[in-house]
């Protein structure tokens, strides 16, 4: 979300804070346990107002396939940019805070995890939305199954220059700081941020922006071999695994490209959705209903 060589004059710097100025950590959970099926699981919509075929995607999914759902996992970049919870009030993003809320008051769970780029939407959105929010990583136990839920940027563990970065944005006190600043300075400071996030990633190796194969196993077997759900790298597909003699899956979610598509999960099996237009040529889906590249 914001590039660690992009500076504004007057942001703060770390030094000039102290743990008394960083923002009051915020209360997420780490363990779902039984939320009402079907589960259905989305990432990387990147919602914004220049999107409004995206925007009137998710409202729909929302209004249709999410009320005959027990529960939904949002797992990061919802937004393309939130600045700050002191934002809810501009009209493209109370429109999605109202949705959310209504489809919270109609029944269903809404559960949220932030990505890389909407990492700063805290209490004060789940306030608003009525969104559950949760830790990246969270266990979800479905009585002997466990499914391992996260954005997916802590897993790209080759590129050492963004995990740099991913650590510096995450720090109380640099947050403080940037929380500091005015909305329209702040907004400006993540524009160019996209601007030199998207000029870093033209000069880098495919691979390197995926998640590394060690990382994938090391988290796989600390958390005794579950089925991991992820985003971030846009790249959906079902990965399969042999562990320590066990079986894992893991799933990547795709990005939303103007319609809806979603990882849908009855407590035993999973299946993928897609709202119409139908899924883009580059995708295709196996017997079983899971993702896969071509």
């Amino acid at each position: 979300m914001f590039q660690k060589k992009i500076s504004l004059s007057n942001v703060p710097k770390l030094s000039e804070f102290t743990s008394n100025d960083a923002p009051a950590p915020v209360r997420v959970t780490d363990v779902v346990t039984a939320p009402k099926v079907p589960v259905l699981f989305v990432a990387d919509l990147h919602l914004t107002d220049k999107r409004p075929q995206t925007a009137a995607a998710f409202s729909e999914f929302l209004s249709g396939p999410v009320r005959q759902a027990g529960s939904v996992f949002i797992l990061g970049d919802l937004f393309e940019y939130w600045v700050g919870d002191d934002d809810t009030g501009s009209a493209f993003n109370r429109s999605i805070c109202e949705a959310l809320r209504a489809t919270v008051n109609a029944g269903t769970a809404v559960y949220f995890m932030t990505g890389n780029r909407d990492l700063l939407a805290g209490q004060g959105f789940a306030h608003v939305s009525g969104v559950r929010l949760l830790a990246d990583m969270v266990s979800v136990r479905f009585g002997t199954r466990t499914l391992l839920l996260s954005h997916g940027d802590a897993l790209c563990t080759d590129d050492h220059e963004y995990q740099a970065f991913r650590l510096q944005v995450r720090n109380h006190e640099w947050q403080a700081g940037f929380l500091a600043q005015p909305l329209d300075a702040r907004r400006k400071f993540i524009e160019k941020a996209r601007e030199q996030s998207e000029a870093a990633k033209s000069g880098k190796r495919a691979e390197i922006m995926d998640v590394s194969a060690d990382a994938v196993t090391n988290l796989l077997r600390s958390y005794t071999y579950p089925t991991l759900i992820h985003g971030h790298t846009h790249r959906p597909a079902r990965h399969t695994y042999l562990i320590d003699g066990h079986h894992c899956e893991r799933y990547v979610l795709p990005d939303w490209r103007d319609h809806a598509v979603w990882l849908a999960f009855d407590g035993s099996e999973f299946s993928v959705c897609s709202a119409q237009p139908p899924l883009p040529a580059s995708l295709t889906q196996t017997e079983e209903g899971s993702f896969v590249s071509t």
